[in-house]
């Protein structure tokens, strides 16, 4: 698999073997489905187009007087192919488009240049020193997975350059920064919210509505994989306090393929519901909930439902179905959520999957602190960040102080981000749309149980 030079051609699919079902199963597999997702929920390819995205050349330094181009580098997961870093990528686009159209960021021109981190951590890690060492880029944005971020927390130290992370969740980022400040301090994370809070999201989701929804009792079922382990054991400590029964925890093979005897288990119990978390796992795991129709509901962290493109994917298999995400294309969770999301959709002629709406927010968010301190240095940005309270297009974004648990992590609260749950439903049309159901004050529809229950 070569790194991406900057070259306006196809990029190789991700090679995640341990995460791609291979059966025989009529729906996509994992490859070929983010492949072709990424056509409907983008539309354009991105990742070696955009390495020249932007006018002018670096010049270094750090006050504004002193440069002549402001260059923005982003992180992001086989851009034309994934939908996942394709949001990233053009979303980055739009942004940086936005900020020269309105004169740039204080006056200068913006430039983006994105690499491919391929979801490997050897991989991102050269696409990481490419653009610090090579392009000379002010600030770094992006990452999906944690492996990558983790294995770039050593170069973003050396370097000292500011990076904003928008997909990975790992709390290992956070307790670096913690307990290293000086070597770890350039490290945000803008978004998602971190693999303990998610978990601690699945738990006030169901304090708040699982007594409504008739899910008196469910099935806890997680993919074994290293980013839900955090979810596991805040779900074991705390999800039986909210008053549920929990009669089946599960963490699940990583290769599962066939979820029968899982869901024979589960309709053992007499559950109501499967509470899940998945994403490598989760488009078996829900064609087959659905094609055999089985009576229990579904819904938790399912990072494939977040797709806006995936409805049409698994032949509506996913009707019914639940999703925690960041936000939707039905969602107003700001004044500046929908305006993004119609900017989007009139570029690219699609959707942005969550990682778009995040690493909007980065830039925007970066250009701002930029322009409010009249410098690029990232030593001189650090605490301004730390002080800042932006309104993004996923909720008001500040972060966690240098001394907490989860510092320089998003803060996660009811005013500040805090996701939101959908339900894919059928509209007159017979198109899939992605409900809001929870939190109330966003919620675009009520929640429905499958009609075979």
């Amino acid at each position: 698999m070569g790194k991406d030079n900057g070259e306006c051609g196809e990029s190789e699919a991700s090679t995640r073997d341990d995460a791609e079902p291979s059966g025989s199963d009529r729906y996509v597999d994992r490859r070929r489905f983010l492949k072709t997702t990424a056509a409907g929920t983008a539309g354009v390819s991105v990742a070696g187009c955009l390495d020249a995205f932007g006018t002018g050349d670096s010049d270094g330094g750090g006050d504004l007087d002193s440069i002549d181009t402001i260059k923005i580098g982003v992180l992001a997961p086989e851009p034309e192919n994934n939908p996942i870093g394709a949001s990233q990528a053009q979303a980055a686009e739009l942004a940086v488009q936005e900020l020269n159209d309105d004169g740039g960021i204080g006056g200068k021109d913006v430039e983006l240049i994105v690499k491919n981190t391929h979801e490997d951590p050897a991989e991102g890690q050269q696409a990481y020193q490419e653009l610090t060492l090579e392009e000379g880029v002010h600030v770094t944005a992006g990452v999906f997975t944690s492996e990558v971020l983790l294995n770039i927390m050593g170069d973003i130290a050396e370097q000292g350059t500011l990076h904003l992370t928008t997909g990975a969740a790992s709390t290992e980022a956070s307790t670096r920064v913690k307990e290293n400040y000086e070597e770890n301090k350039y490290h945000f994370r803008v978004g998602p919210l971190n693999d303990r809070q998610l978990g601690e999201n699945m738990v006030d989701f169901a304090d708040a509505n699982f007594s409504d929804m008739g899910w008196d009792s469910v099935g806890v079922l997680v993919e074994d994989y290293t980013w839900t382990e955090p979810i596991s054991e805040v779900l074991e400590s705390n999800l039986g306090g909210t008053g549920v029964d929990v009669p089946v925890n599960t963490r699940y093979a990583s290769g599962t393929e066939n979820f029968g005897p899982i869901y024979d288990n589960v309709e053992g119990e007499d559950v109501d519901a499967a509470f899940v978390a998945m994403a490598h796992t989760g488009t078996q795991a829900v064609v087959q909930w659905a094609s055999q129709q089985r009576d229990f509901a579904f819904g938790g962290i399912h990072v494939p439902m977040q797709l806006p493109a995936y409805y049409g994917m698994v032949d509506s298999a996913c009707r019914w179905g639940i999703t925690q995400t960041s936000a939707t294309a039905q969602s107003e969770l700001t004044e500046k959520t929908q305006p993004f999301v119609e900017a989007y959709r009139g570029a690219y002629d699609g959707l942005p999957v969550y990682t778009g709406y995040i690493t909007y927010d980065a830039i925007k968010l970066y250009a701002q602190a930029v322009e409010d301190e009249e410098t690029v240095d990232s030593d001189d940005l650090v605490e301004p960040i730390e002080n800042m309270s932006f309104t993004g297009t996923t909720g008001t974004i500040e972060f966690y102080p240098p001394d907490h648990e989860f510092a320089h992590d998003v803060v996660y609260g009811e005013d500040k981000v805090f996701p939101i749950y959908a339900q894919w439903q059928e509209n007159d049309d017979g198109e899939g749309v992605q409900e809001v159901i929870w939190p109330d004050e966003h919620a675009t529809a009520d929640y429905v149980p499958p009609a075979w229950l």
